[in-house]
């Protein structure tokens, strides 16, 4: 793969106030050094500039030696990455703080610039089980206190409902920055998107290509081949139309390549609405609803 060193895409206002690249770089499944460092590198050059990882991937720490080796070969410092990683659904509650910590050691940062809640449910914990409620209400806690002393710049959750949402905005101090969920055109998730617009909450997309199910999708197909662009990219450019940040994952550098090229072209409002008539609450990935 070639790809001369291109710049950095847009950004997203975070209600912290920071910036959020609306392109980031998903980690799921990468986990040898050499195959985080190969899809980094390829990241990077590509304009990159915010990577997404968990305690449950198991990659924080071969993500930290990446950035840090391949930061100086790019001219970047520190602050023009944006860093996110995510609780372990098996720390909730008290063991929340602790968790963290050790994610920014494995990580080698200073600072995580994005934490989020996993799951709204505990692990090993029956999803209707009322403690669910109060450990993650815990966790956010440990989370707002991360927050004030600085070792994370923004807070936020991923695979909560409308109704897990308005729980935690009724008695935080601080609200969370962003709302990480599966998003595609089979999954729409209008009323979530509107509670993150009530609440001045982000709402950023995973499984934007519901785990490569949709790039063979009819529809996308011929949109995609009407405007002469990967059904990847055009699943991409219908989030990121809708100002919806997205997160590829990837460790072939082609795609890593083709999926930065989504900025360069706009969808007709008809094509827009077609691949939004798709919608019919497909999920590939996990469903929530029932975790009280």
């Amino acid at each position: 793969m070639s790809c001369p060193t291109a710049p950095p895409g847009p950004t997203v206002l975070l209600n912290s106030g920071a910036q959020m690249p609306v392109l980031g770089l998903g980690t799921y499944k990468l986990r040898s050094q050499d195959e985080v460092l190969t899809a980094v590198d390829a990241a990077l050059a590509c304009g990159y500039r915010s990577f997404d990882s968990a305690a449950v991937y198991q990659n924080e720490s071969e993500l930290g030696k990446a950035l840090r080796e391949l930061m100086p070969k790019y001219g970047l410092t520190r602050g023009d990455v944006f860093v996110t990683s995510k609780l372990d659904p098996k720390d909730h509650g008290e063991k929340a703080r602790e968790a963290v910590l050790h994610s920014l050691d494995l990580l080698q940062l200073d600072y995580i610039d994005l934490l989020l809640i996993h799951w709204p449910g505990t692990r090993g914990m029956p999803v209707q089980d009322n403690r669910n409620t109060g450990n993650r209400a815990q966790s956010w806690i440990a989370l707002e206190q991360l927050y004030a002393e600085g070792k994370v710049k923004n807070i936020g959750v991923s695979n909560y409902t409308p109704t897990h949402m308005r729980q935690l905005v009724k008695d935080c101090k601080v609200r969370p920055a962003v709302l990480q969920v599966e998003f595609h055109p089979r999954l729409c998730q209008k009323e979530l998107r509107s509670v993150c617009a009530e609440l001045g909450v982000c709402f950023q997309a995973y499984s934007s290509l519901g785990k490569g199910e949709f790039i063979s999708d009819p529809v996308v197909t011929e949109i995609a081949n009407k405007y002469g662009r990967t059904t990847a990219q055009v699943l991409l450019r219908w989030a990121v139309q809708q100002g919806v940040p997205v997160l590829p994952k990837s460790s072939n550098p082609d795609r890593i390549k083709g999926n930065a090229a989504i900025f360069d072209f706009t969808l007709r409002d008809t094509d827009m609405d077609r691949l939004s008539a798709l919608d019919c609450g497909q999920r590939v990935c996990w469903d929530p609803s029932e975790v009280v």
